[in-house]
């Protein structure tokens, strides 16, 4: 597992979205952040009240110049499933993140323990990416649960913008 660094430039990222465009961090260049959500998966309720909860405040990241994407291992179709059967339609999704791509974030892997689960899926992170593509911050589980709340998140950006808060654990 890697082990990213605020401060470090984090793997380059291509993926195709929901809305029918190829995502590239690279090319990304937000106004102050890239907020990536990554998270396990459709089989996840969790997941779908966290997504949902952020679908509601996601012109609110954007007004403070912060792009949001969320992403998950799942195939295409299951990608499509959840903007459907989730009330998610204004989350930027994006799909098929492989384990071997999530191990270069430093993501856990956990393997399927019910049928309704894919064989191999990513756990759930968060990762706030300066426009240059350095970390900023991640939180990193290893379980579906225990993720930074949506309205915090948004109110230390706030402060983190207005303060020009630098990267902290990168000694």
């Amino acid at each position: 597992m890697k082990n990213l660094k605020p401060g470090q430039q984090v793997p380059d990222l291509i993926l195709d979205t929901t809305k029918g465009v190829k995502w590239n961090l690279q090319e990304s260049k937000p106004e102050n952040f890239t907020l990536l959500i990554v998270y396990r998966g459709i089989h996840c309720p969790v997941c779908k009240k966290y997504l949902e909860e952020l679908n509601e405040k996601v012109d609110d990241f954007r007004d403070k110049g912060v792009e949001v994407v969320c992403v998950s291992s799942n195939a295409k179709e299951l990608a499509y499933q959840t903007v459907e059967e989730w009330e998610v339609e204004n989350l930027d999704i994006a799909y098929g993140m492989d384990t071997e791509e999530g191990r270069k974030w430093g993501l856990y892997v956990s393997e399927a323990i019910k049928e309704s689960e894919p064989e191999a899926f990513l756990e759930p992170a968060l990762f706030i990416i300066r426009p240059d593509n350095s970390l900023y911050s991640a939180s990193i589980q290893s379980m579906p649960f225990a993720r930074p709340r949506i309205e915090e998140l948004l109110k230390s950006i706030s402060f983190v913008i207005k303060e020009d808060y630098p990267a902290r654990g990168s000694h």
